[in-house]
């Protein structure tokens, strides 16, 4: 009986110790409120091509789901000489759904938003796994 008080004790002696040098995370719930120097609004597939990384002096968006992402801090991936350059200023979702990078699924600019209507489940359930790595990895900066 005492080998087991001891061995709780010891996990006990161990976990406390454990915290100590590794603190509790806070983790918190995300929200999306944009940078004090980001308006968040509606964008247009017009507007969101004003932000297609050919003007440097702008920053890099994508649209995923209704969503529209800064995603300038990865550049050299969105940026018009990266591998993903052709998303950038433009709606990504049915390409990350069918996980295409061809030009010829994309919506031209001067037509409708996507509705994406035809997806299957699954499809959409890639975009969305794509979206999700978008939350935590970029500000959401505006709706699309």
């Amino acid at each position: 009986m005492t080998t087991i008080i001891n061995l709780v004790l010891t996990i006990k002696l161990i976990y406390d110790i454990f915290r100590l040098i590794y603190p509790s995370i806070n983790y918190q719930i995300l929200t999306y409120t944009p940078k004090s120097s980001t308006i968040f609004r509606s964008y247009s597939p017009k507007e969101l091509y004003e932000f297609n990384g050919k003007d440097e002096s702008k920053p890099i968006y994508i649209a995923i789901g209704g969503l529209v992402f800064d995603v300038t801090k990865g550049k050299s991936f969105y940026g018009p000489d990266g591998p993903y350059g052709n998303f950038a200023g433009r709606d990504a979702s049915r390409g990350m759904a069918l996980h295409s990078f061809d030009e010829d699924i994309l919506t031209p600019i001067d037509e409708p938003k996507d509705s994406l209507s035809d997806l299957t489940r699954e499809q959409r359930s890639a975009m969305d796994e794509w979206i999700d790595h978008f939350k935590r990895k970029y500000t959401v900066v505006g709706s699309f």
